[in-house]
């Protein structure tokens, strides 16, 4: 009720205006027409004495400019407080045409007298009309005016105005963050701003769909800034060699952050001659039989995605089990000196009736093997051979001679944040054969993972790239745990439903909760609303607008609704990203939500680009004649695996056949 109250006294004060402009312009024209209107008989002694009086305001009437710019702002500001019915359809186009003609009809008019000298009555007729004309012009514009800037007080439409918020502007730089530049925008115009990551080890993730800009903004951020800050590095490249020359070559050209020096190891199947050699399974490196089961788990789930979600059904857990015994017996016989994944790989595919006894004559497998020896002596012969048959059969993909190859060798070890001899290591797979590639990488990381988060080691980054089209096992034990040793974990992938999909709800929503810092680019569907409620809500200002026959009514209200919401993370340009940040103590951010462009300075990244070499070749299978002996010595390397397991397995079956204690394994094997 007051508030009506107000406005009607408000209508009332700005209608008194309009009247005193109007009066303004009754004296304006008497004074200045006043031999016209003398003539005609229309004048009045009242006025005439007063204008007399007013004559000694000589600055008023000394030309016609005066006046009319005091008629001019009682009106402007008279029409500002107009109410009348108001037309939704009106546009500024409507309004601006009227004011200017208004405006240079009003003013203009004065041409009519030339240094203030009368020039005719038709003259004074003619600068009347046009002055009159003006001013109703002036009044139309304005009052429309005014119907306009009420009709479209809150006139954006998408709520952009509402949705920008204040960001970080400063830099926060320590030894350990990545600072990346944006612009936002806020309050009508665009700011320089800053998303500092200052605790890499609370975990990253970045998201986005194909095109985003995820990689080019974001994840080449990472590689640069860590390797820049002297972190040992572990990137898994599923574009190879995308992400691995910009990490060896800004290495290259930027070696000064490391006391010391790392050495830079490449895996690729694809090319062994680019290409290091390394046995995940080093038997140094293994100290406890769950080292062989982690190894084994990794390994399957990844030849089978399926599996994931089945985790600990029978034949999910029976398969796994027999490959790391498998594992086991090599890491202890002779010390480990066949102790590779190629040679798991062909003793699995040794008949059962050999390997059996081999694995049974060692007491520390024989709880391994139970499962399969109950079926082989109960006669449970379609068990038994659906038990191996889920062992062989996704392993035998991988015997392949370049596999074989990589993963037999020892030319590094994979504790990458080893102080004394650090590394960056970039493994690389094949889109088109990321099947079998990524169960061989995703060993490798199972590996990698236990090795580097531990005490006392150097700061590392974890670096994967379209993480689920490989399996990661022990990924949210690292993420969980691996702060307190220094280890960044920077995830990227398209969406959560991918995650769900490859690492089954349970695991991909420990990875999402667990996450401290988080980049999206365009996402849509569930992955934007979960994000949506992960920004919060903030209060924004809402107008409601209800026109009727006779008059309008404007209406504003707060009310809390999303900071971010889902349908603006899911319809974001290249290059725009919302995301949110952690902080530490003693470094807190105050804006830690932001919604920005990221800034990559195009022309120095394609200044530096241009210095960049091909990755080098590691192994050269050329003889002293030049010839290249690249196919025979890979095959070599395969058939020497097969013969040695051939071996193996004869020289294991003669010491049982010698040893009275263990030859019944072999007639309970007849």
């Amino acid at each position: 009720m007051q508030d009506t109250t107000d406005d009607k006294t408000i209508e009332k004060f700005m209608g008194v205006l309009r009247i005193i402009a109007v009066v303004f312009l009754f004296i304006h024209l008497y004074y200045f027409m006043f031999p016209v209107l003398k003539e005609i008989g229309w004048f009045h002694p009242f006025v005439n004495k007063t204008l007399l009086r007013l004559q000694n305001l000589y600055h008023m009437f000394s030309t016609t400019w005066p006046t009319k710019i005091i008629c001019f702002l009682f009106l402007g500001v008279g029409c500002m407080g107009t109410s009348s019915k108001k037309k939704e359809d009106l546009s500024w186009q409507d309004v601006l045409w009227r004011i200017i003609v208004g405006f240079f009809l009003f003013f203009g008019s004065g041409i009519f007298f030339m240094n203030g000298y009368r020039i005719s009555h038709t003259a004074y007729i003619i600068y009347g009309l046009i002055t009159v004309a003006g001013f109703i012009f002036l009044m139309w514009g304005g009052i429309l005016a005014s119907r306009l800037i009420r009709v479209n007080l809150m006139g954006d439409r998408f709520n952009f105005e509402n949705e920008s918020f204040e960001q970080e502007r400063k830099r926060m730089d320590n030894e350990y963050s990545i600072n990346i530049p944006t612009r936002f925008y806020y309050k009508g115009k665009w700011n320089k701003g800053w998303i500092n990551v200052v605790n890499p080890f609370r975990a990253s993730m970045v998201l986005g769909t194909p095109g985003s800009g995820k990689s080019f903004a974001i994840i080449n951020n990472y590689i640069k800034q860590c390797i820049e800050k002297g972190f040992a590095m572990y990137i898994y490249d599923y574009k190879f060699p995308d992400l691995s020359m910009i990490a060896i070559n800004h290495y290259r050209l930027h070696p000064n952050g490391y006391e010391v020096p790392p050495k830079v190891y490449v895996l690729n199947f694809d090319d062994p001659r680019r290409s290091h050699r390394c046995n995940p399974i080093n038997p140094k490196l293994m100290t406890d039989i769950t080292d062989a089961y982690q190894a084994a788990y990794t390994i399957m789930l990844n030849l089978n995605k399926t599996w994931i979600q089945k985790q600990g059904e029978f034949f999910v857990e029976s398969p796994i089990t027999l490959v790391s015994a498998i594992i086991w017996f090599l890491k202890i016989y002779k010390n480990g000196k066949y102790c590779t994944f190629p040679h798991v790989i062909q003793l699995l595919n040794m008949p059962y009736t050999e390997i059996f006894p081999i694995l049974m004559s060692y007491e520390e497998l024989e709880a391994y093997l139970s499962p399969f020896v109950d079926a082989w002596k109960g006669q449970a012969q379609d068990q038994l051979q659906g038990q191996l048959a889920s062992a062989k059969i996704p392993l035998s993909r991988m015997a392949s001679p370049q596999l074989y190859w990589v993963m037999s060798g020892d030319d590094f070890t994979l504790d990458i944040n080893n102080p004394k001899e650090p590394k960056i290591l970039c493994v690389g797979n094949n889109p088109d054969r990321q099947d079998i590639y990524g169960a061989a990488l995703g060993l490798y990381n199972s590996r990698i993972t236990r090795l580097i988060n531990k005490k006392k080691q150097l700061k590392s980054c974890v670096l994967i790239d379209e993480l689920p089209t490989i399996f990661f096992k022990g990924l949210d034990n690292l993420i969980a745990t691996a702060r307190s040793n220094k280890v960044a974990v920077c995830l990227g992938f398209q969406d959560f439903s991918q995650l769900n999909r490859d690492y089954g709800d349970k695991e991909s929503k420990v990875i999402q909760n667990t996450v401290g810092n988080v980049f999206s680019g365009q996402v849509v569907a569930e992955t934007a609303d979960i994000l949506s409620k992960r920004f919060g809500k903030v209060l924004q200002r809402r107008q409601s607008l209800s026109i009727n026959k006779h008059d309008t009514s404007v209406s504003i209200s707060t009310q809390l609704d999303s900071l971010i919401p889902a349908s603006k993370i899911a319809t974001m340009t290249q290059g725009m990203f919302v995301g949110a940040v952690t902080d530490n103590f003693g470094e807190e951010i105050n804006q830690k939500v932001f919604n920005a462009k990221i800034v990559v300075d195009v022309k120095k990244v394609a200044k530096e680009e241009k210095k960049y070499k091909d990755i080098s070749i590691i192994t050269d299978f050329t003889d002293e004649n030049g010839e290249d002996h690249m196919e025979e010595m890979i095959r070599q390397n395969y058939r020497r695996i097969v013969a040695e397991t051939k071996q193996l397995v004869k020289d294991e079956i003669a010491r049982i056949e010698a040893d009275p204690d263990l030859c019944h394994l072999l007639e309970d094997a007849e």
